[in-house]
């Protein structure tokens, strides 16, 4: 079984609880006005990888990563793209009790029997989500990825019924996903969601810029700056505080 693999850290501290073995999938359909990785978004290029390639590399690194309560994370792009390769990977790290993560957006989630059943199966052998929600604001989505958030809602309610832990991850871009009503509003979907072990705001930041550059891409968010701490701390009270209302 190959994957289409972009990249790996070997040794990542903010994917998942501890130490991560991060593989980077090749692929996305949504193109994030600050993604800083949008040399991922081409689907079907990278690197061709094996699991068995994977999982000899990552051994190698095993005592470091599980000392720390650490394991994989897959992130990409969008993994989910690769689900028959993810959930043989997933197989394995299994089988030598490796602590798996995917790291995703859900903005492939489809309700098609195919893709229901083979995601099923690859939940049976994933601990942990990071669910990326970009916006709650459907417009404001659109604009911002280039879709609508409509399925990656019903996605977050997927693995919710379903009782699949997940982190939500939050990207905090000051003048675009900034306003207090939005923030009241993504804690109170978070709420209703029975899964949420954390919730976790990002600081946008303009490390990927140079690969737009490089690209020929036009950056479109040239103007914006980082938030303050401030600013993040404001964020995460206001959204956990409408989450735990609920």
């Amino acid at each position: 079984m190959n994957g289409n693999i972009h990249s790996i850290e070997t040794l990542g501290t903010v994917d998942g609880p501890g130490i991560r073995y991060v593989v980077f999938t090749q692929g996305c359909l949504l193109r994030c006005q600050f993604c800083h990785n949008a040399d991922t978004w081409e689907i079907g290029s990278g690197k061709q990888m094996t699991v068995s390639e994977i999982m000899d590399d990552l051994m190698s690194y095993l005592p470091f990563i599980q000392s720390s309560g650490g394991g994989i994370t897959v992130s990409g792009g969008e993994p989910l793209l690769q689900v028959p390769f993810l959930t043989e990977l997933f197989k394995e790290c299994k089988k030598k009790g490796i602590h798996t993560t995917i790291d995703s957006s859900g903005g492939c989630f489809a309700h098609s029997k195919l893709f229901i059943e083979q995601l099923e199966e690859l939940l049976q052998y994933t601990d942990l989500i990071l669910l990326d929600l970009k916006h709650i604001n459907r417009k404001k989505h659109i604009q911002l990825t280039g879709m609508a958030n409509n399925h990656i809602l019903e996605f977050a309610n997927f693995l919710s019924d379903r009782n699949v832990p997940i982190w939500v991850r939050h990207v905090l871009v000051p003048t675009v996903s900034d306003d207090p009503e939005d923030f009241q509003k993504l804690g109170e979907f978070i709420g209703t969601l029975k899964n949420v072990q954390k919730v976790e705001i990002l600081p946008y930041h303009k490390l990927g810029v140079y690969k737009w550059e490089a690209l020929g891409l036009e950056y479109p968010l040239q103007h914006v700056e980082p938030p303050t701490e401030e600013k993040v701390q404001f964020a995460y009270d206001l959204i956990t505080a409408h989450w735990e209302k609920q």
